[in-house]
Formats: structure tokens, C-alpha cells, sequence
């Protein structure tokens, strides 16, 4: 008998949403009620959720079509040509499906602006003083300006093959954001307030390794070597694999944890054998926070941010702090050293010398 769930996207009271059908069983029934937003419908007899990027990860459903009607629906027709081969060129060229979402919403900003006067009429100075509008009118933050430019520059000089068509058009200078890091006794504090075992495990990987969260939820069984004590991070940011090392205090509470919850593909997976969800994952973390009486607006991702800056105070030379991390430009991770007390803690506030 088949127990597990099937998903089926569609339209239920004019919006988009994903029917979620199974024979109920008290565990299926609890967790269904766990979904954020989900409802019942009388007439399908079915529980249903907005139809999100998130939940068609969680799911495992095909991402919904990055150029559709509801896409085109705002752009004049005598853009929406351009549109198509934009979208085509940054999946030719294998953009992620986040980085093809966000260049589509940023350079259709622009497609509506201009109604129907035909984008590849714009010259550099009228590109200037569209770039002038979106920060004296509609006052957009220097990252958001950084992808609108992005967006509009790859259009131009990749679609285009108009070579240095954006020299004339400055850069915004953008805010330098320190990471924000937890000392390492409150990363005790954090584990030993983390009494479920599948939490307590993510939680120790993603600071013992230095994951991104989204590289936590796509581990899977095989990519851990405890023979060679190594774990293979695969298809990361940038689409690059790379080794990090497991560490040795974890790994009989790897294989504790294995033997009682027998995952089946991913390491980490939620009560019907999906990948778990980044979102639940990001909960467990603040959950743990709250537990441990830390004090500090951090997300996740700190324990990355507190994985190198510990490492660093530790003696780790900065080049293998890059190559575990999978930074591309060593100035990504030489952020971690204007964040390490190893040096600054010896310096002396002259107040001290009165």
C-alpha cells in the first residue's frame, strides 16, 4: 500500500496551489498540519498549500516555468521578444535557477518602465539616467541597485555583444558588512540545549564543517567518506564541488544517528522521506538560540561565519580557510580577519595606562 504522499499543482480559487493527497495515517495527519498555510479543501477532499519555490523543493516538483503569460502580461509586445532571448541566454550560459528569477525580475523592472519604446534603443547615457531614477525616486538600496545594474548589464553586453557598453555608468559603493560571529562557549551552550539527536548532528555539521545551509539539506548518505574522514559538498554556490573534513568528535554521533532514524538518501530528511526543508532547518537553529539564551540577531549561517573566524584565531592559515569554505576571491575570506580577536584582544585601550 502506498502511504506516501502525491503532489499535484493547480488552481483552486483562483490561485496557484499544490493538492496534497495520501491514505491518513496519524503520523501522515500530524505532519500535514505542520505545513506553514496549509488548508482543506471540501471539494477535492484534499489538504493544499500555496504553490511556492519553497514547497516545490520541498516536494521535489519541477520548478514552475521561468518565463510564462503572467511573466510577459506587464512588458509591452515590443519587448517581449527581448525578454525571451534574455531568459534563453542565461540558461544557455547555466545561470542557477535563482540567479535566471532575479536577472528576470530585475531587467523586466526596466522592460516596463519603457512601455513600448524598444529597449535596444537605449543608449549609455539614457541607461544612466534610468540608473539615477531608480536611486534619487525610487531610493532602491545599494545591493539592490548592484543586481538591477547586474541584470541590465548582462542584457547589453552578453545578449547584445555590446563589449563595454556600462564603463560610462558608476557602481554604487557597497556597505562593508562584517559577519556576524557567536564566541564558542555560546556554541556550547547551543549544542548542549539541542536534546533531539537529528537536530543536535545538523546543527554540529554545519559548525564543524563551515555549511551553508543550503549545503546541510543537500548532503547526502554517500557524500560522507568516514574512511577517509572527508565529505564531499557537491554542486555548491557557483555549481563547485569541494571537500571539507568530518570531524572526529562527531562521528559516532553520525553513526548513532543513522542507526536510528535510517535515512534513506539525504542525510538529513523530514518524516516521509523528503529532503528536509532549509526553512525548518533555519527553525531548529533559532529554536536552539532561544533555548540557550543567546542574545544575538544571527541567523544560521553564523556558524559558517563562527566556523573560519574560530579557525582563524586558531592559527589556520586564511588559504585553507578559502578552499574550505569554496570562496572563489581570497578577499571573501579575508573579511574573517577584521572579525578575529586573536590580535585586536591583545591591543590596550590607552584609559587602561592612566
Amino acid at each position: 500500500m502506498q502511504l506516501k504522499p502525491t503532489y499535484e499543482p493547480a488552481t483552486h480559487r483562483e490561485q496557484e496551489v499544490i493538492f496534497i493527497r495520501f491514505l491518513s495515517t496519524p503520523d501522515l495527519m500530524k505532519w500535514v498540519k505542520t505545513l506553514v498555510g496549509v488548508r482543506w479543501s471540501q471539494t477535492q477532499k484534499a489538504w493544499y498549500v500555496l504553490d511556492s519555490p519553497q514547497y516545490r523543493e520541498k516536494f521535489g516538483l519541477q520548478p514552475k516555468p521561468i518565463l510564462n503569460k503572467e511573466n510577459l502580461a506587464t512588458i509591452h509586445a515590443i519587448n517581449q521578444p527581448a525578454m525571451t532571448k534574455y531568459i534563453e541566454t542565461l540558461q544557455l550560459k547555466a545561470y542557477s535557477l535563482s540567479t535566471i528569477t532575479t536577472y528576470r525580475n530585475e531587467f523586466g523592472q526596466l522592460l516596463q518602465l519603457l512601455k513600448d519604446k524598444p529597449v535596444d534603443d537605449l543608449d549609455a547615457e539614457k541607461l544612466r539616467s534610468y540608473f539615477l531614477y531608480c536611486t534619487n525616486k525610487l531610493k532602491l538600496s545599494e545591493n539592490t541597485l548592484h543586481s538591477r545594474l547586474n541584470a541590465v548589464k548582462f542584457y547589453f553586453e552578453q545578449v547584445l555583444k555590446r563589449e563595454k557598453f556600462f564603463m560610462e555608468i558608476p557602481r554604487p559603493k557597497k556597505p562593508s558588512i562584517l559577519p556576524k560571529v557567536i564566541d564558542t562557549k555560546d556554541i556550547k551552550k547551543l549544542f548542549a540545549v539541542t536534546a533531539n539527536l537529528k537536530h543536535n548532528t545538523m546543527l554540529k555539521l554545519c559548525y564543524g564543517m563551515g555549511l551553508r545551509v543550503s549545503e546541510i539539506v543537500n548532503l547526502k548518505i554517500t557524500d560522507i567518506d568516514s574512511q577517509r574522514m572527508q565529505v564531499l559538498i557537491e554542486q555548491a554556490k557557483g555549481k563547485k564541488d569541494r571537500y571539507v573534513n568530518l570531524p572526529q568528535s562527531i562521528l559516532e554521533q553520525l553513526r548513532e544517528y543513522y542507526k536510528q532514524y535510517k535515512p534513506k538518501k539525504y542525510l538529513f530528511e523530514g518524516q516521509i522521506g523528503e529532503k528536509y526543508s532549509i526553512r525548518s532547518c533555519q527553525k531548529v537553529f533559532q529554536e536552539a538560540m532561544q533555548k540557550a539564551k543567546i542574545n544575538k540577531t544571527i541567523g544560521i549561517h553564523g556558524l559558517r561565519h563562527s566556523f573560519a573566524t574560530h579557525l582563524l584565531e586558531n592559527g589556520t592559515d586564511v588559504k585553507f580557510i578559502q578552499e574550505l569554505l569554496g570562496h572563489n576571491d581570497i578577499k571573501t575570506t579575508l573579511r574573517y580577519t577584521h572579525v578575529s580577536k586573536k590580535n585586536l584582544a591583545a591591543i590596550k585601550s590607552p584609559l587602561d595606562s592612566l
